[in-house]
């Protein structure tokens, strides 16, 4: 009889202490079997490539030490190591020093193959020859796998997805999360999370979707990215025109929401999202609205919280596409803060958050000397972090946190920093809850490290003449004198991100361990 996938799996589970490594154990049922490759960086004792096709219920395997190649000129060793559960496909993170294997691993390439060459893949193992097609994200083409006297070799055929010179370490990322061996390495227990999702990227409207919005009248239906919006009172004034530049109507509102989402959507599109709607413009009262409607289309995200008390908002908005963005435009949600935690982990922060608020008396020459204490600080403790303009008069200081701390644990280290910074500079701080308490001094607030707690996302308008926008620094600009927070208005920002980008968007998602202080 054939031997069964938990017979195959007796070497690998024989060399492992599940009870310390993090690696699975194929212990549960198996996922259905397909026809998957995964290529995982392996720095162990010794830097390699694990190559590993699903097959007879498992993942038949080979340790590459030089990486394979889309060289056909080019014969790489390859090691016939023991077969590894399917459940180790999306395996990334870090084995324990001194466990078998004991280093860092990234998916560094994942696919799926078909044979090439002969009906049956095991037996063509068994006889020592496999011919297999790969469609990967790095790896594709005609690839086989040759039994010497020594060992096996791994070669690519010369076909149209040959590449001569080609090399795997010219290509050090992971294909699962973008980040690096070194990465992993520095924060492993963020990487045994299998639902945290890959940042999507979204297109812009057209020119032709664009020129559609502008024809309408004042209502009207607008299909936007295959999505029918019921647009109405276009041209009503969302905001004042500031300065000599006419008023902000909901159609440029709506415009801009569209524009803006390939940008603004990497720090909203996994969150709850908390909207202060101004249905009739910013000169008047707002208010914060946070249920997802009942006439929201059906095609709009929604989360439900499951910690939610009777009288507390069940179902929240999850804006993770340019036309959800364009309807919240419309819905005259002005402003949008993401929560701090995705919802697939809603009790897990992965930002912390120090908010600069200026008093009263602080001017903005205020806000920066203590943006400069602050990042003086977090530059001492080697932790990355950006900044960002409110869209009124203070900054905001974001720091990408690796998933583990309790909100509690992390607005606890955001409140130690900030009160050591705040020594520095006591005639310039006030810890008073309330701003008339404060006798016009600035507040650092680190109190909306909680969860629900919420500040402006990056990009997001702000309800105030001309239609100003938070907008993400580099620290760098701390020192342009004609840096305001106020400084880009929706008619404005699109091309300061066309010339200069996204300042915070590389630390986004980066799995930073908070140091002890």
């Amino acid at each position: 009889m054939a031997p069964t996938p938990s017979d195959r799996l007796a070497t690998y589970r024989s060399k492992r202490d599940f009870g310390v490594t993090a690696e699975p154990s194929g212990a549960g049922p198996s996922p259905e079997e397909g026809n998957r490759f995964v290529v995982q960086r392996h720095r162990a004792s010794r830097l390699h490539y694990d190559v590993r096709l699903e097959m007879g219920g498992v993942l038949v395997s080979w340790a590459v030490p030089r990486g394979p190649t889309l060289d056909p000129d080019v014969r790489r060793l390859a090691v016939h190591v023991e077969d590894h559960p399917l459940d180790y496909f999306d395996f990334e993170g870090t084995i324990p020093k001194g466990e078998y294997g004991g280093g860092d691993v990234i998916v560094w390439d994942w696919g799926t193959w078909s044979l090439a060459k002969g009906d049956d893949p095991l037996a063509a193992v068994a006889a020592g020859e496999l011919h297999v097609d790969l469609v990967g994200e790095r790896l594709a083409g005609r690839f086989v796998f040759i039994r010497t006297k020594q060992d096996w070799l791994l070669l690519h055929k010369h076909d149209d997805h040959a590449v001569v010179g080609w090399d795997a370490e010219d290509h050090p990322t992971s294909v699962k999360s973008g980040r690096t061996n070194d990465e992993v390495r520095d924060a492993p227990d963020a990487t045994w999370d299998p639902t945290a999702p890959t940042i999507p990227t979204w297109a812009a409207p057209t020119d032709e979707e664009l020129d559609a919005l502008d024809a309408l009248g004042a209502k009207g239906e607008w299909e936007l990215q295959g999505r029918t919006l019921k647009l109405t009172n276009l041209d009503k004034v969302l905001f004042p025109g500031r300065d000599d530049e006419p008023d902000v109507t909901k159609r440029d509102f709506v415009r801009y929401h569209a524009c803006i989402a390939p940008t603004m959507l990497p720090y909203l599109f996994d969150r709850a999202v908390n909207t202060l709607r101004f249905p009739d413009g910013a000169t008047t009262k707002g208010f914060w609205h946070k249920e997802r409607p009942s006439h929201a289309p059906e095609w709009v995200t929604g989360w439900t919280y499951p910690d939610a008390g009777r009288d507390e908002t069940q179902t929240y908005i999850v804006a993770d596409e340019p036309p959800t963005l364009a309807w919240l435009a419309n819905f005259a949600a002005l402003e949008l803060s993401p929560w701090t935690s995705p919802i697939r982990a809603h009790r897990c922060p992965t930002w912390a958050l120090i908010d600069l608020d200026p008093g009263t008396d602080s001017t903005f020459d205020d806000v920066i000397t203590l943006a400069r204490l602050h990042k003086v600080a977090l530059d001492e403790l080697g932790v990355e972090a950006g900044a960002k303009g409110t869209g009124k008069r203070g900054i905001q200081i974001w720091i990408p946190i690796a998933p583990g701390p309790t909100f509690d644990e992390t607005r606890t280290w955001v409140e130690a920093v900030s009160k050591a910074v705040g020594k520095v500079v006591p005639e310039m701080v006030s810890w008073a809850w309330t701003k008339r308490d404060r006798a016009g001094k600035a507040r650092l607030d680190y109190t909306q490290n909680a969860v629900n707690k919420t500040l402006v996302a990056p990009f997001s308008a702000r309800p105030a003449a001309g239609a100003p926008v938070s907008v993400p620094i580099g620290w760098d600009e701390l020192d342009d004198p004609d840096l305001t927070p106020d400084r880009w208005t929706i008619r404005t920002v699109l091309d300061r991100v066309a010339e200069v980008g996204d300042p915070l968007r590389p630390l986004l998602g980066r799995p930073q361990v908070l140091p002890d202080l």
